[in-house]
């Protein structure tokens, strides 16, 4: 039996996943949420199902085909602070380990800003 949540529900289909739950956020919010996930390199069906956002304008920020502007700033902005909080937990590394991981961050982190 379908029940009337499941019968209303106008999102694109998530496979394999799903959806988790009904999104309660705001566009900003979600476009917000979107840029985060996606600078954590987090798939855009698993997006989907975590946070309840649609998988068709999960797919419209990430092809560039919708809020391309406002969704790239804040990726970069994303990226950026995921690069910052990296760098802050290899400093609890010591020796030519640390040097080793601030190199790959960095060098991840500059892969990411090509266009």
């Amino acid at each position: 039996m379908v029940n009337s949540e499941q019968a209303s529900d106008t999102r694109k289909p998530s496979p394999p996943f799903g959806y988790s739950k009904i999104c309660k956020y705001s566009l900003e919010q979600q476009i917000d949420i979107v840029a985060l996930f996606h600078a954590n390199r987090i798939k855009p069906n698993r997006i989907a199902y975590r946070v309840g956002i649609d998988l068709d304008l999960i797919e419209k920020l990430l092809g560039e085909q919708a809020y391309q502007k406002q969704f790239k700033f804040l990726v970069a902005k994303h990226r950026k602070n995921r690069r910052s909080q990296r760098l802050n937990e290899s400093t609890k590394i010591v020796g030519i380990g640390q040097a080793e991981m601030q190199s790959l961050i960095e060098k991840e982190y500059s892969e990411t800003q090509l266009p």
